[in-house]
């Protein structure tokens, strides 16, 4: 059984189970920071852009979610 351990300062911190059931759990963390970063982005523009101007701001928002959705399907899906 091969074991990953992710380091931060030399310091193991998680440690994932190559097998299967590691590759789910890689998935679903890289899964979630991939939603973090979606919910970061639109957030950050959302406050430093548009702040007052409800249907630009909606219309940026749809545009940030269709890009995250394309970056997704061409490159993180995996069937």
């Amino acid at each position: 059984m091969h074991h990953v351990a992710i380091r931060i300062h030399g310091t193991p911190i998680v440690f994932i189970d190559a097998s299967l059931g590691g590759r789910r759990m890689t998935r679903s963390i890289v899964g979630g920071l991939y939603v973090a970063a979606l919910i970061a982005v639109v957030v950050s523009i959302d406050v430093l852009f548009f702040r007052n101007h409800f249907w630009a701001r909606l219309a940026v928002n749809v545009g940030i979610v269709l890009i995250f959705g394309a970056f997704y399907v061409r490159f993180l899906r995996r069937h």
